[in-house]
């Protein structure tokens, strides 16, 4: 199962990329947890210069902006295979063409 971490201190911005974030993965069917990490000696290990961000399983996909809905869901399903997170692809060895990222993964 991915791992998605939202970084940030509690703005309002970091309070909507998370928010945008859950509903992305309740209308994708991904699953994943959510980690929100608001410890800045823990936000400062990944060199970030400025806030929110969103890590997906250790790499950072998105910094500096609140990402919509559908631009979330499409960053999940360009990661989505790799460790069998996708609806499509759970239960099986090797992605499908039909899995969301069509086995592009």
């Amino acid at each position: 199962m991915k791992t998605i971490k939202i970084l940030g201190t509690g703005c309002p911005n970091c309070v909507k990329l998370e928010a945008n974030v859950k509903l992305a993965l309740e209308k994708s069917g991904i699953n994943a947890n959510v980690e929100k990490v608001t410890d800045i000696v823990e936000i400062m290990s990944y060199n970030i210069i400025s806030l929110p961000w969103i890590v997906i399983d250790e790499k950072v996909v998105s910094s500096g902006k609140v990402l919509s809905v559908e631009e979330i869901i499409e960053l999940l399903k360009s990661n989505c295979c790799d460790d069998n997170s996708c609806p499509e692809t759970k239960d099986v060895e090797t992605p499908k063409k039909s899995c969301c990222c069509s086995g592009n993964c």
